[in-house]
């Protein structure tokens, strides 16, 4: 059976209750201290040996007393563990005292944010592209998060772990990170960045983010399970081409798009022309032979065609010479 999370069942107190009563503990001990000091002073050294040394052990036992009080925020746990043993989680909001000789480890159940810095991945063509993710997850399983998961060699200060809610949120934070790379490396060697020349009709990083988020997210999910975390949502916030071939890949996109425009520009001549034809010879304009129509043709082109404004020259002569 798969070791899970199951809930506190430990004899547990009001805190405030608990408070008052240690309060009354502390001044019966005192008391009786000084007590039993007077009564050895007053030659009386048995009876104030005794409460002497009951009081003492009163004491102590006070002292013991006051490390079972604990406080919980809302989406804050403890895990309680009896010599090693865990013994369950408790979460209830509150002030509360429980038996001291259990072992309790806060852990945080908010909602942490991950940043992922840019890494340098290769894409399914083989192209270096930059490429970095943010992350929302959460604890959702503390007990896989405490005993699945070695967070004290991960933590920056391994003996905080347990103590120190921030310690072990910081390691398990490390073990997001590094998963995180993984699987964004795995997703993104999956894909081309870009489908340059639109011929596959294929899902690429640039146009199918949605489905990229989607697949991360359920990678994360699968490697994040161990720790007991849960991914609340993943997405790609930086995408671009690696430095050593940005400015090629560019220059590749605006020699694109150039041609692109051209095709479009010449399509549209083309079809200027054609209706000029047309028109001239429907409304018997002008009567043109071949060549007279080549010339015509290759003319306009040149004018519609052209990158810079054309200069008119008038033509005196006829159409007939």
């Amino acid at each position: 059976m798969e070791n899970q999370e199951f809930k506190f069942s430990g004899s547990v107190f009001n805190g405030f209750l608990m408070l008052f009563v240690n309060f009354a503990v502390l001044a019966a001990s005192i008391a009786g201290i000084i007590y039993g000091i007077i009564q050895l002073d007053a030659s009386n050294g048995a009876q104030g040996g005794w409460l002497l040394g009951g009081s003492c052990l009163l004491l102590v036992i006070n002292i013991i007393m006051w490390c079972g009080l604990m406080e919980l925020e809302p989406n804050e746990a403890r895990v309680a563990t009896w010599f090693g043993k865990y013994s369950g989680t408790f979460s209830q909001t509150g002030f509360y005292w429980i038996n001291p000789f259990y072992g309790t480890k806060k852990v945080s159940l908010r909602a942490r944010n991950l940043d992922a810095e840019p890494i340098k991945v290769n894409d399914k063509t083989g192209n270096p592209v930059m490429i970095g993710l943010v992350l929302v997850w959460k604890l959702k399983d503390t007990y896989k998060a405490l005993f699945e998961v070695d967070t004290q060699t991960m933590a920056a200060a391994p003996n905080t772990v347990g103590s120190d809610t921030k310690g072990l949120m910081k390691a398990l934070e490390s073990f997001v990170r590094v998963q995180s790379d993984a699987a964004l490396r795995q997703v993104a060697g999956q894909y081309a960045y870009d489908d340059e020349d639109n011929k596959h009709n294929e899902p690429t990083l640039r146009s199918s983010a949605d489905e990229i988020n989607q697949q991360l997210e359920e990678k994360l999910d699968e490697r994040l399970a161990l720790a007991g975390i849960e991914v609340i949502e993943a997405r790609i916030n930086y995408l671009a081409y690696a430095p050593e071939i940005a400015a090629v890949m560019l220059r590749r996109q605006q020699a694109s798009a150039i041609i692109t425009a051209r095709e479009k520009i010449v399509e549209g001549a083309v079809s200027m022309v054609k209706m000029a034809l047309e028109k001239l010879s429907s409304e018997e304009i002008v009567e043109l032979d071949d060549d007279k129509k080549a010339a015509m043709v290759s003319n306009l082109l040149v004018v519609l065609c052209g990158d810079e404004s054309a200069q008119p020259v008038v033509n005196t002569g006829t159409l007939n010479h």
